[in-house]
This record gives structure tokens, C-alpha cells and sequence, in this order.
């Protein structure tokens, strides 16, 4: 049940992305963006649409939400992959936006995502609320910007050229920022759409981002590239700090399944509404990719 309703969001995220983006004028930046948006897991837009889903939103509105943060997060991988950044020939097993056009197309591309995420939500489409999409538009920034995503991309750079290898806690912080950060938003989207306190979602969210990031982190030892679509093994070959390298194979494993406990005990409030958030919980540390 899980994974078909996991293809059913799927799909609706691209038809959504794909209704919205036809409105845009015809260049290379539009086909870039098209391609950078195309695909992926939608785990962040599942996550907008389930947890809305909690508190009887219309649907419209949670997949507009969930739709926005699938721009954001394109838009952070089309950067991320960038010669300046993790230089990433691969991303989804196809070529990466600088490769299949150039730096600057990238560049541009990944702007007008980010732009495109903002003008989403701040549409009346989104909700009849004013001030509920002021309240989306605003935790968006603040979990995308340099208090979220782009202080921990930050941290993840001069952590390259640290003298001293990130302890465990210095880590969780960084992935915590970097991941954990467009993992929680969706969550405390769905209860701003829904008029609700978005703590309980908030602090399952942040397990889950968590337990996501170990979960990476093993695959990046033990996965399979074809099936990942992308290269592995980068950050042990850079001699980087992860959650494998600090706590070991078997306790970074067991890390994550605890954290997927801790997120599935903060959603009790909502009982067996919140099954497919359980669901989504497991997925996250048994995924292939």
C-alpha cells in the first residue's frame, strides 16, 4: 500500500510541476528546469501531502506545498552537483544540469527554482489565506537559507578543508542543517495548511532527517551506484566524516533505526491517521537509493 501510495504522490507532483512549468516561457533555462525537477523519490512533497492529509487540507493545497519544496530541493541538487561545489557528473543516473548544458545554464537554473518554490506558495492557489502562505514563504526561507540547507552546504565545505575531522556531534548539526532542514519543513507545512501546532510533526520530522542522512551515509558504503544514479564511496574517498567513519557500519545502522522509533512514537497523537508517516519512516532506512 505504501508504495503505491507513494507512486500515486509521485505522479501528481509531476503533473502539478508539469502544469505549472508549461506557463513558462520556451528557453534552455525552462528545459533545464523541466529536466532538474523530473523524477527523484518526492519524498519531500509525500511528506507535505501526507502530513496535510493529518489535519482534512484540501488536496490542491498540500500538493502546491509539496510541489514548491520538490523546486527547492531540484534546485539545491543542480548547485550541490556543480564543479565548484561536489562536482557530480551523474545525479538520478542521468547527466547532471551543468554537464548536460554548462556551469551558467546551471547556475540560472537553479535560481529559477528556488524563485519558482516562493512564487508557489505565495499564489492564492496555495490557499485562500494570506497570511498562511506569508507563514509557508517564511519557514521555507529561513529552513532553505542561512539558518537551514545553505548553512549546512556551508559547513559541509570548510569541513573539506578542516584540519581536524567533524566529531559526532559537529556532524549532526551539519546534516541536521544541510538534509535534516527540507525534511522537517514539509512536515510543519502540512499543520500551517491545516491551522495546527506542527511540534509533534517537527520533532518526527527530525528524526526522520536524521536517520535519512545515516541512511545515505550507508549507502554510500554498501549501495549499489546504478541503482543509487549517482557516484559513491566520494566522501570515504575524500577522507570526509560521516556517520559510518565515527560510530562504524553496525551502530550507524542501528542509529537510524532507533531515530525511525523515536519519529513513529512522536506521531502518536494522531493514531492510525499517521500509518503512511510511520510507512514513510521505514522506508527511509531501507531504501536501495
Amino acid at each position: 500500500m505504501f508504495k503505491q501510495d507513494l507512486s500515486v504522490a509521485q505522479s501528481a507532483l509531476q503533473d502539478c510541476l508539469d502544469e505549472i512549468m508549461s506557463a513558462l516561457p520556451t528557453s534552455e533555462v525552462t528545459a533545464g528546469m523541466r529536466y532538474a525537477s523530473a523524477g527523484g523519490k518526492r519524498l519531500r512533497g509525500f511528506l507535505a501531502m501526507e502530513t496535510a492529509r493529518l489535519f482534512d487540507v484540501d488536496p490542491t493545497h498540500a500538493l502546491r506545498a509539496g510541489a514548491a519544496v520538490e523546486c527547492l530541493h531540484a534546485y539545491s541538487l543542480v548547485h550541490d552537483d556543480m564543479p565548484c561545489m561536489d562536482d557530480d557528473a551523474l545525479r538520478r543516473g542521468q547527466p547532471t544540469v551543468h554537464v548536460k548544458w554548462n556551469e551558467a545554464t546551471a547556475v540560472l537554473v537553479g535560481d529559477a527554482l528556488q524563485t519558482l518554490a516562493f512564487e508557489i506558495l505565495a499564489h492564492p492557489d496555495t490557499h485562500p489565506d494570506g497570511a498562511v502562505r506569508a507563514q509557508l514563504c517564511l519557514t521555507l526561507a529561513r529552513a532553505s537559507g542561512s539558518e537551514g540547507m545553505v548553512l549546512g552546504q556551508a559547513q559541509d565545505i570548510a569541513a573539506e578543508t578542516a584540519s581536524v575531522p567533524l566529531t559526532l556531534e559537529q556532524i549532526t548539526e551539519l546534516q541536521g542543517n544541510k538534509t535534516g532542514a527540507l525534511l522537517v519543513w514539509p512536515c510543519e507545512a502540512g499543520a500551517i495548511l491545516g491551522g495546527a501546532d506542527p511540534a509533534p510533526l517537527v520533532k518526527y520530522a527530525r528524526a526522520l532527517g536524521l536517520a535519512f542522512q545515516i541512511a545515505d551515509d550507508v549507502l554510500d558504503v554498501e549501495g549499489d551506484a546504478a541503482l543509487a544514479g549517482k557516484a559513491l564511496q566520494k566522501d570515504a574517498d575524500a577522507g570526509k566524516a560521516t556517520f559510518v567513519s565515527l560510530l562504524g557500519l553496525e551502530a550507524a545502522k542501528a542509529r537510524a533505526q532507533s531515530l525511525i522509533d523515536e519519529a513513529c512514537a512522536a506521531l502518536q497523537p494522531y493514531g492510525p491517521r499517521a500509518d503512511t508517516l510511520r510507512d514513510i519512516a521505514r522506508y527511509v532506512v531501507t531504501r536501495d537509493r
